[in-house]
């Protein structure tokens, strides 16, 4: 098993020979970053043009813009910019495709869902993903959410869904040119996603903050009310469920931090479950993992610039979960500290299985258990941080920006 992953050239990147093709080739390619071209090329994938309500293009026109004002986004990080616009427009008009001709997929009961909350790097994504080893759940895997309307007239051969083949390619060439990702964060076809991948084909999620610098977005994002965004993720959901039936969601995302309000108007009858962690583990993790991807999409990786961002977005995070608590429902609602549940696994599931009120039957244990053996913890190696030497800063520093959320939830301190 791999041991300790320490990534010395954050600051100073030293590219593989597979890393600097990719920026050679992204360099000698030019992206158009307008509506106009995204719209065109998600015409050109699907054969369909009808994209629904306009009001898309503002906010894709916000994302783009800014991207191609950066004279630091390099010429791949503008081409998968581009990719991953083209795919949600072309989600978009799948999506409303097949919404126009099965009108009845609106009328599926999303019901009593098990939602994640929590802090990035909280062990959100392990307990989801444990949660959804138990068959009787219904969970997204990351290939359904990157396309989850499949192409009409595109074949399925050899058994393969071609959605899952695309997923799988882009996979195995993330593991080529970020190699270190299946440490940080697993993205195999089949590891179970957020679900704010499907507010992507509205173009309105916190997403883009996490693969590029973008504050103005962030802003814009924040200044508008989700609700209609959240609801449109609904309605990708009940495809999904019209597809592939499941008895009930497990769903999570720390986004929802923020959107407790939206979260919870759109779906009433959610058991929640909110993870807690000291936020000096939790940033320097994100700002490692952000500066280290950062080697592709930009000339610089300015490991300063993703300190002092991510230090206030987490702090903007958990200010909002403060401000709307109130809003958890009582007897719905479970809070999980994040030493306990490294402790003790079996024991936190059978509160989250309580709090839902679903019994933990043998056979989900032996489910859950399978999981536990293939999925060891540190299976890909373990990244170690270290604040000082890569971000100029303490946790004593970092930590200060939290007092509120840490006297609140007493978590434990991680990082000295």
């Amino acid at each position: 098993m791999p041991g300790e992953i320490r990534i010395d050239d954050l600051a100073a990147p030293v590219l593989s020979e597979a890393q600097r093709a990719a920026v050679e080739y992204g360099d000698s390619t030019r992206t158009e970053l307008t509506v106009d071209a995204v719209c065109a090329a998600a015409v050109a994938r699907t054969g369909l043009d009808d994209f629904g309500p306009a009001d898309f293009a503002e906010r894709l026109g916000v994302q783009l813009a800014e991207m191609d004002a950066d004279d630091e986004r390099s010429g791949i990080g503008r081409l998968l910019m581009f990719g991953d616009c083209t795919r949600h427009a072309a989600n978009r008009l799948l999506i409303g495709d097949l919404l126009r001709r099965h009108p009845e997929i609106l009328e599926i009961p999303i019901e009593r869902p098990v939602i994640v909350v929590g802090l990035p790097r909280s062990g959100t994504t392990h307990l989801v993903n444990l949660l959804a080893a138990d068959s009787r759940f219904r969970s997204m895997p990351l290939w359904e959410s990157y396309e989850p309307v499949p192409h009409p007239d595109e074949p399925v051969a050899g058994g393969m869904d071609p959605r899952w083949v695309r997923c799988n390619d882009t996979w195995q060439a993330m593991q080529t040119t970020a190699p270190l990702v299946a440490a940080m964060h697993p993205m195999e076809p089949d590891h179970v996603h957020e679900e704010i991948e499907l507010q992507q084909p509205d173009f309105s999620s916190y997403i883009l903050e996490w693969t590029a610098r973008a504050p103005q977005w962030r802003d814009y994002y924040l200044a508008h009310d989700q609700r209609p965004h959240y609801a449109y993720m609904k309605t990708v959901l009940q495809i999904l469920q019209w597809y592939r039936p499941g008895e009930r969601w497990v769903l999570k995302c720390p986004q929802h931090l923020e959107q407790l309000g939206p979260l919870l108007t759109i779906f009433a009858d959610a058991t929640i479950v909110v993870t807690h962690r000291d936020p000096v583990a939790v940033v320097q993790s994100t700002i490692t993992m952000a500066c280290y991807g950062a080697r592709m999409g930009y000339r610089t990786t300015r490991p300063e610039w993703y300190r002092d961002y991510w230090t206030d977005r987490i702090g903007r995070l958990l200010d909002a979960s403060l401000r709307d608590r109130h809003l958890l429902p009582p007897g719905r609602t479970l809070d999980v500290p994040f030493d306990r549940y490294m402790a003790d696994e079996t024991g936190i599931l059978e509160q989250v299985y309580r709090t839902a009120g679903i019994e933990l039957t043998d056979r989900a244990r032996r489910e859950i258990a399978a999981y536990q053996r293939a999925h060891p913890r540190g299976k890909e190696g373990q990244v170690v941080y270290d604040l000082r030497r890569d971000f100029a800063t303490t946790p004593d520093e970092i930590r200060a920006r939290f007092g509120a959320y840490v006297d609140r939830f007493d978590v434990r301190i991680e990082a000295e």
